[in-house]
């Protein structure tokens, strides 16, 4: 077996180059493109580092049109839309991706974190580890055996042992915890008065979030602050933390191109790198860098 195959969530760093890079980048029609040299940036650097024979970049393609719109119309609806100059960013970034000769995954119907989910599901059925590149915790819930999550901006690793202690609770029960506590980054409810400290008392104790609403009736006399008004609010908003699991739980059977296989790289195209340096206005450093990668 050779190393890792690398699976990027990429709107993650789209995002924070956003953010982050000056608005002085333009590309030859005068659109801002500063989020792609800032991505670009990044990729260059992850694949000068760490040389991936095998690699995917994953990325949101929509924040309204998934199936957890469907299920919770408020799904994420907290967000602004994107811009027309940002949207224009993500196309560059995957075409810059593809003239790399790296996979690129993206849906319409799934999210980064599916479409990761469903990856590395196909890459461990051949033999291989993930190392997935995201700070974000709901993606812990995936780590098995010898996988790997890394957040590359604090150089930071752990494995599905190491779950625990960063979020109170196994990576096999990341979904259920935020059945419980919802995630107000991405709009999830959870239960109303059910935080962190005690979604995962309840789970170390009762192990799962169906196994806690068939025993409900022992949390009261459990030795825990409020228990009483704690099984109150579960009963109460049983259906909230179902629903929230679902919303948090990654599809790993989310489709994956044809031809995916185990996200072997392709060889990069030189003509079109070339005329993506153009568009961008790429420095002569970036294309030598483009060359080479």
């Amino acid at each position: 077996m050779s190393g890792p195959v690398h699976l990027v969530d990429a709107s993650l760093y789209v995002f924070r180059a956003w953010h982050s890079m000056p608005p002085e980048f333009e590309d030859r029609e005068g659109w801002p493109v500063n989020a792609v040299h800032g991505f670009a940036r990044f990729l260059l650097e992850l694949l000068e580092r760490q040389k991936p024979a095998r690699i995917a970049i994953a990325f949101d393609e929509s924040l309204d049109s998934n199936f957890r719109n469907e299920i919770y119309p408020a799904y994420k609806a907290n967000r602004d839309a994107a811009p027309d100059e940002l949207k224009r960013q993500f196309a560059y970034c995957q075409r810059l991706c593809r003239a790399l000769g790296l996979p690129v995954l993206a849906d319409g119907r799934f999210e980064a974190d599916d479409l990761i989910g469903a990856a590395l599901g196909q890459v461990r059925r051949a033999g291989h580890a993930g190392l997935i590149i995201s700070a974000d915790k709901d993606l812990s819930q995936l780590l098995d055996g010898d996988d790997e999550q890394w957040d590359y901006a604090k150089d930071v690793r752990w494995r599905a042992d190491g779950v625990k202690a960063r979020m109170g609770v196994h990576a096999h029960q990341v979904a259920d915890f935020l059945g419980l506590t919802g995630d107000a980054i991405d709009n999830i409810p959870g239960v109303p008065g059910i935080g962190p400290k005690t979604a995962a008392i309840l789970l170390g104790h009762f192990g799962s979030l169906d196994e806690l609403y068939q025993r409900l009736a022992e949390v009261p006399y459990l030795r825990m602050r409020g228990s009483a008004q704690h099984a109150a609010r579960l009963a109460e908003h049983r259906d909230i933390a179902l629903l929230s699991r679902r919303l948090a739980t990654i599809d790993v059977n989310a489709p994956l191109p044809a031809g995916f296989g185990a996200a072997e790289r392709n060889a990069p195209e030189a003509a079109a790198l070339e005329a993506l340096a153009e568009d961008l206005r790429f420095g002569p450093m970036t294309r030598r860098r483009l060359m080479s990668a």
